[in-house]
């Protein structure tokens, strides 16, 4: 049907957080619908030299998307990775098997070197049951750090493979910012119950990481 008129006077298109503005047949045309849902954190834990975080409840059937979010992770040696892996008997072992596929852009602080590109160094494809790679070497200098978010998608489903996508930007220890963006699956129909995080080399010397569930 065609639109024979316009109602700008009448338009309310304020910003409203987890809505979307859409047509309808309404005089004004719009309406706000629901795009996303609010974020209950379930668990905080705090680095102090640990050598591994791991996260054994909270991780079940009352969400279907859980976000990790990282909060300045510094590590304890210089030039490591930050990695994760999954287990599927509430954090007795760590090692299920997973597909990952990795990009990344940098550029420096002087300024003269930038890269966009794809990660075959930290692609995790083949069934890998060794820990992943969200971030690469993150540099342990005072100001060095890195931060970012784990989607995690349906853990619980026990039809599924459980899909997960990262985004994670580190002061790397040559002095350049770096954001890397991965995404994969978890090879296994089974319940994803627990995730542990560590460096590649040495502890997390501090950092913090959220849980939190999707509504």
């Amino acid at each position: 049907m065609a639109i024979s008129k316009a109602n700008f006077n009448s338009f309310n298109v304020t910003p409203t957080a987890s809505k979307l503005i859409t047509f309808n047949s309404s005089n004004d045309g719009l309406a706000a619908d629901d795009v996303g849902g609010s974020l209950v954190l379930i668990s905080t834990q705090t680095a102090s030299n640990s050598s591994t975080i791991s996260f054994t409840s909270g991780i079940d059937s009352t969400y279907k998307e859980y976000i990790f979010k990282f909060i300045n992770i510094h590590p304890a040696s210089d030039d490591v990775q930050f990695t994760f892996q999954s287990s599927t008997n509430g954090g007795s072992s760590y090692g299920v098997a997973t597909t990952q596929t990795s990009f990344f852009a940098f550029h420096n602080e002087a300024g003269d070197s930038t890269s966009l590109g794809y990660s075959t160094t930290f692609d995790g494809g083949g069934n890998t049951t060794s820990f992943l790679t969200i971030a690469d070497t993150i540099g342990n200098d005072n100001d060095q750090s890195g931060s970012g978010f784990l989607h995690l998608f349906d853990p619980s489903n026990t039809t599924f493979v459980k899909h997960f996508i990262n985004t994670f930007n580190e002061y790397m220890a040559d002095d350049r910012s770096n954001q890397r963006r991965q995404g994969g699956y978890i090879n296994t129909t089974s319940a994803v119950n627990a995730i542990q995080f560590k460096m590649s080399s040495g502890n997390i010397d501090s950092g913090v990481i959220k849980l939190y569930g999707v509504n």
